[in-house]
């Protein structure tokens, strides 16, 4: 008798790839955070995605080309149609370290904090049209995953 056993680690859902050199980001540690937000928020789902961390030039670009704003924005969402990819997300490093500065947290965290923002936007959510059940989804992420900003 054979049977099939599954494989012990799934792939790994987040692809995270730095592309700017004035922060130091740590991708591997960021892939596992969002590992873990997705083992709460999205258990079932094994949908990949990728996570692009940038320059305020980069996002700004994207942000002209896909949503006619010329100016740096702190995070993207660029959902997928297939059934295996969720998307992209573009994070501004710097955008996030001047955010970081304001609310008084490391940089660390507030990328953590906009990627989670990100990756509900591909699971779609919708803070614009849900009555606040994003904003209040987000709250309880950060705080059961140990993210300062609230």
């Amino acid at each position: 008798a054979h049977h099939r056993t599954e494989p012990v680690n799934p792939p790994a859902r987040f692809a995270v790839q730095n592309r700017q050199r004035r922060f130091a980001v740590d991708p591997r540690e960021l892939s596992a955070f969002l590992e873990r937000i997705a083992a709460d928020v999205a258990p079932g789902d094994h949908r990949t995605a990728t996570l692009r961390i940038v320059s305020d030039r980069k996002i700004r670009e994207l942000n002209r080309r896909f949503r006619d704003q010329d100016r740096p924005t702190d995070v993207l969402a660029f959902p997928a149609d297939p059934a295996e990819y969720l998307g992209d997300l573009v994070v501004s490093a710097d955008t996030a370290a001047r955010q970081a500065q304001e609310v008084g947290v490391g940089l660390d965290d507030e990328i953590r904090v906009l990627a989670v923002h990100g990756y509900l936007h591909l699971l779609g959510y919708d803070h614009e049209q849900d009555r606040g059940e994003m904003e209040r989804l987000e709250r309880v992420l950060r705080l059961r995953h140990g993210l300062l900003r609230n």
